[in-house]
């Protein structure tokens, strides 16, 4: 009796590289999606593995992910509030 087909599906082990982007401000997007991206991973792992010997690395990865995160936040604000108008003599 023969195998019925099965699907598979293969999972690719090397991402696409990102897609170009246009400005520093679409650059600075792109990095605070993937440290919000990994910060998420970290809170997983901290979830799945409260007691594990190696919490107190994940927790200081979420730390550290999390600053990362507000830095990049904060310099796409300075690179989107207007400049200050000087005065002219």
């Amino acid at each position: 009796m023969a195998q019925p087909e099965q699907a598979y599906t293969m999972l690719k082990i090397v991402p696409d590289p990102p897609h170009l982007l246009q400005s520093l401000e679409d650059t600075l997007m792109m990095a605070a999606d993937y440290a919000l991206c990994a910060e998420a991973v970290t809170q997983q792992a901290m979830l799945m593995q409260p007691r594990s010997p190696v919490s107190l690395l994940i927790m200081a990865s979420m730390h550290e992910l999390e600053a990362l995160r507000k830095l990049l936040e904060a310099a796409l604000l300075q690179l989107q509030k207007p400049a200050d108008p000087r005065t002219q003599h």
